[in-house]
Order: structure tokens, then sequence, then C-alpha cells
């Protein structure tokens, strides 16, 4: 029993975000689709050096997904899933070998749109070091708008608006290269909101940090999707991170093999495991410990474990 509630207190803190929405889902107005996925597939083709097509790997498999504005939705998939060549699509990184991506209405395959798109839809990668530029963190954070044409007092407002939405104000004038991994990503997050974005895709955000870094973007992610009503699709392989997401996708072999609230897609762990992924932390301990239901949080846990007691 002692080891039972030391594995308790040790996988408890594991869990770092604490949302009420896990289960329920939200309304949106409308439910006007933001992005659109009709019927894509994309493939890989390598050749060799004469140029001849030396294989074809099929990353989306005729793939249909719509995700609602103001939604924070959610990617799951192991590795090779698919699941970061879906994000390339939304801010047209990549365009579709056969069916459509639309963002904000926009045709990824159109040339001429895709910098209205890439305005519309920001995009967090895995390594923040590949996505520093400048020499300063003001600097850095003014190199979108200044591409976007911003006039310099709009411009300088934007920039000082979105580091103190990240908490980077006071850091502006320092070289991000002395920044944390975490306050890294936290740049990358400020320069993609001084664009003013409908939608922020994190890919693997959290992958090379350490875990107060996981927490502190996956908390910013949050609240900027409930403060700001900005679409947040976070591309992950950490199921804690998905927790207090509206929606989860699972991905295999370029499908969606799985949708649903967090409660709903971790109900079925049986099936997940099938697919090469593993439960929250949470919800495994509740389980194989014997609580009823599907726990996904702490507060739940807790709750759990005194009826189980009485």
């Amino acid at each position: 029993m002692a080891c039972i509630f030391l594995s308790m207190g040790l996988l408890l803190n594991c869990v770092y975000v604490n949302m009420e929405r896990s289960g329920k889902r939200r309304l949106f107005k409308g439910d006007k689709a933001l992005v659109r996925f009709e019927n894509v597939t994309f493939e890989y083709i390598r050749r060799d050096e004469e140029g001849n097509v030396d294989g074809i790997t099929t990353a989306l498999d005729d793939l249909s997904l719509h995700i609602r504005k103001g939604e924070f939705i959610a990617i799951l998939g192991s590795n090779g899933s698919g699941k970061s060549t879906l994000a390339r699509h939304i801010n047209a990184l990549l365009s579709p070998t056969k069916g459509k991506v639309l963002v904000a209405g926009y045709d990824t395959c159109n040339v001429d749109d895709q910098f209205k798109i890439r305005q519309s839809a920001g995009m967090v990668f895995q390594n923040p070091d590949n996505q520093i530029i400048a020499e300063t963190v003001e600097e850095d954070v003014a190199f979108g708008p200044e591409n976007m044409g911003i006039p310099v007092e709009e411009m300088t407002k934007r920039v000082d608006d979105s580091l103190k939405r990240v908490g980077l104000y006071k850091k502006r004038l320092e070289s991000p290269n002395r920044l944390s991994g975490g306050q890294k990503q936290k740049v990358a997050i400020a320069g993609i909101l001084a664009m003013k974005p409908e939608c922020i895709i994190f890919d693997e955000p959290t992958a090379m940090l350490d875990p107060v870094g996981r927490r502190m973007i996956i908390e910013t992610a949050h609240e900027l999707n409930k403060k700001d009503g900005i679409t947040i699709v976070l591309i992950t392989h950490n199921m804690e991170e998905t927790v207090g997401a509206d929606r989860i996708v699972v991905i295999e072999k370029g499908k969606i093999v799985m949708e649903g609230t967090p409660r709903q897609v971790f109900s079925k762990g049986e099936e997940l495991k099938s697919l090469g992924m593993e439960l929250p932390v949470i919800t495994e301990l509740a389980q194989r410990i014997g609580l009823e239901g599907c726990v996904l949080t702490r507060e739940e846990f807790v709750k759990a474990f005194e009826r189980a007691q009485d």
C-alpha cells in the first residue's frame, strides 16, 4: 500500500494540465470550420540519382477533417503516423497530392494565397533553436510583422503586446540564445501572435524541453485558446498534453482511426495500446488500482479514490 501511495504522489505531480472541460464538448458558434481537409492524400516520392521514381510513401490517405474556429484540437499518433505531415498542410508548407485543404477559406494549393494562409495559421516547431533568427528577443518577434509591411508604430505595439502576452517583455532586449528552451518557444509564439493569427499549430513543441518548459508551453497554448479565442492544433505523442483538449484525433498510417473528447478516446485504452500508444499516467494508474470510470485529472483521481475507500 505504501508503494501505491508513493506512485500516486509521483504520478499526480506529472499531470500538469488541470482542465475543466475534459469529456465535455464546448459549443462553437455555428461550428464554423476554420480548417478543412477534404479527402486529402499526400505522397512522399523518392527518386534515384537519375530522377526516376524509386518509391512512394503515402503519409496521408484520403483524410477528411474539419477544425472549428476557436477549437483546441490535439492530433495523436505514433512515429510515422502522418500527424506532422498533416500539420504542415495547415500552413501550406506542404500541398496535397490529391484532395484539398482550405484555411480561412483559402486553398493551400494556390501559391498566391499562401502568404495569407501563413498569416492566419502560424506554426511553432519542435526545436526552438531553429526558430531564432535575430540578435534580440524583440527583433525576433518583429520579423513577421516587418515582412508583412506593418507600419513601424503598429509593429512596435504588436511586438510589445505579444511579449507581454507570453511574459517575456522584460527580456525584450536580451539575446534569445540566453533563454531557456521553454522561453525560446515563447519567443516563437510571440512572433506568431504579432502577426495576429486565427490559428497556431504546435508541432511537438515540447519534445526537446524539460518538464518545466513543457508545462510552460502547454499552459500558454491553453491560455491563448481560452482568453484570445485562437484555434490551437497540438501535434503530440505525449498523452498528458492532450487531456485539456476539446477534441482528440488519432491518426495511424495516414488515416483517422479514432476521434472524440479526451474521455471518449482514453476510455478505449486497449485500442490505443494496439496502436502503439499509452494512456495518460494518471488514467493508467487509476485503472491499475481499480478505480471506476475514466480518470483524467488530479481532482477526478482524488474523488474516485475517496469513493473507493467508502
